[in-house]
């Protein structure tokens, strides 16, 4: 097989030889080029370098086979993005951008006529394209938003302002969310996307923002006066609101396939930094405590690992992810948490010289960060997770958290590992504070689950053990925090009596 014919889409061709050539061309471009790309402080991304990635065609995993893709199998889109996200995570986020974010969404809504024309040009043009959703007053509150549009002779024009777009100012479509507006000037309720074309025009760019981390992808906030053809609409099969929690909670259950790659890589750096760098006499990873952070880096690769399993056989494109609130919130914070965690642990472990902006340990506790925010802020998912099984457990008249854990299917061979911890009544009038911290408790049950059936599948029995360890000691560690919690408040007016100069005796 030549060269050419490894960048081919074709299914027929190996899995293993298309995701290959996408590895070793990223650890050319990356790796052997000293990864400036990965580490430069100039942002965006060479074209050179874009160019020579585009060829691989990854975004043919998130095409089906009938627009020249190789079908839309989720675990074959995850690989893709673990491979990306070890060499640069931008890249993988871009990546996952342009696949859950628009590709997906496109081919099980759109229009025939659309699909055809959107799928040519990203499999022969090279072509990239985004969803716009945020509004500078309504971020987690999506439901509000207020751009808006109406129909006319020739489509529809859609008008409003969007922000903190991934590859603003960069893409050659986008998916715009909008409000229908009614005749007395009233927005409806339901929420519609739309495709925009580059050459429909109407996105002016009005800002372009200096984001902290994340350098090669462009943000900014941008103004929409578009009058859009009659096939950009998408069709849901029943509301607006459920296609945008499907298209959500999909995007939300493949985070695992960025966090995996990425989680791979500083555990890599972690034990070859720690076994060359040598402190008192002998290596670093001869430390008890330098081991215990990296043995908290391996739990969150063996974690994301079991949820890259559980989206892969679960999260198909014939499911109907609208209602998979609880697993996809669960993935998208625990993911995301522990990418930072293991940023920030490779950073206390690497020392000094990894707080410069163009070493990976610096760069990479950055670029993780935004990560526990976008696609919904952790703390209001940890939130939603607690609700949703309170709700279940309202229904199903069950106040003990164990009692319904343990038939639970996302947490029933999970709870014999925390019986004593969970066996408690629940108040179904906790304040906001206690909700997140039970949902991150909740959280880690779940993940457990993950873990403890990858690990019946024959997954290395050592590295399941340590997450079992380290999740039960997290869930353990997060429960007693709910029971025990006492809640502070905030004292806005502040400035009397609280100079400590006042109170220093002379």
């Amino acid at each position: 097989m030549n060269d050419k014919d490894l960048t081919l889409t074709n299914p027929k061709v190996e899995f293993s030889v298309f995701i290959e050539k996408f590895r070793s061309t990223l650890n050319e471009l990356f790796g052997q080029r000293i990864n400036q790309s990965a580490t430069s402080v100039t942002r965006g991304i060479p074209p050179l370098l874009m160019r020579d990635v585009l060829k691989c065609k990854p975004l043919s995993v998130f095409i089906p086979e009938e627009y020249e893709g190789r079908g839309v199998q989720v675990k074959e889109c995850l690989k893709m993005l673990e491979t990306a996200s070890y060499q640069s995570l931008p890249l993988g986020l871009m990546m996952g951008i342009n696949g859950a974010l628009f590709l997906q969404p496109v081919a099980l809504y759109g229009q025939e006529s659309i699909k055809k024309e959107v799928y040519h040009k990203f499999i022969n043009q090279g072509n990239m394209g985004g969803l716009m959703i945020t509004e500078p007053g309504y971020g987690s509150d999506a439901l509000h938003m207020k751009t808006w549009y109406q129909e006319n002779e020739n489509g529809f024009r859609i008008k409003g302002t969007k922000h903190w777009a991934g590859l603003t100012g960069w893409a050659d479509f986008w998916l715009l969310t909008a409000r229908r507006k009614n005749e007395n000037g009233d927005l409806a309720r339901d929420i519609d996307f739309f495709v925009h074309r580059k050459q429909d025009n109407g996105i002016v760019v009005e800002e372009m923002y200096n984001n902290l981390g994340l350098y090669m992808l462009p943000y900014g906030r941008n103004v929409i006066d578009a009058n859009l053809q009659s096939d950009s609409k998408l069709v849901p099969k029943t509301t607006g609101v459920k296609m945008m929690l499907d298209i959500l909670h999909r995007s939300r259950l493949q985070f695992p396939g960025m966090g995996i790659g990425f989680v791979k890589r500083m555990m890599d750096e972690a034990i070859t930094h720690c076994k060359d760098r040598l402190v008192g006499g002998k290596s670093l990873i001869d430390y008890d405590q330098v081991r215990e952070r990296i043995s908290k880096i391996q739990n969150a690769f063996t974690t994301c690992s079991a949820m890259c399993a559980y989206t892969s056989e679960k999260a198909d494109m014939t499911t109907d992810l609208a209602r998979a609130d609880v697993q996809a919130n669960v993935i998208k914070t625990m993911v995301t948490d522990y990418m930072h965690d293991a940023a920030q642990s490779l950073l206390q472990l690497v020392g000094a010289k990894g707080y410069r902006l163009d070493h990976i340990a610096g760069r990479s506790t950055v670029d993780s960060r935004p990560f526990q925010i976008f696609e919904g802020s952790n703390d209001i998912l940890f939130q939603q997770v607690s609700e949703s099984v309170l709700k279940s457990m309202r229904r199903a008249k069950v106040s003990n958290l164990y009692q319904y854990l343990k038939s639970y299917e996302l947490s029933n061979e999970a709870t014999s590992y925390v019986k004593k911890a969970l066996d408690f009544e629940v108040d179904y009038t906790m304040s906001q504070r206690k909700l997140v911290e039970l949902g991150k408790a909740i959280s880690r049950v779940v993940s457990l689950n993950f873990v403890l059936d990858m690990g019946s599948k024959g997954f290395r029995s050592d590295f399941i053990q340590n997450s079992i360890v380290q999740l039960t000691q997290e869930i353990n560690s997060h429960l007693n925090l709910y029971k025990g919690k006492v809640e502070t408040d905030v004292i806005v007016e502040y400035g009397d009596e609280s100079s400590w100069l006042e109170y220093v005796r002379s």
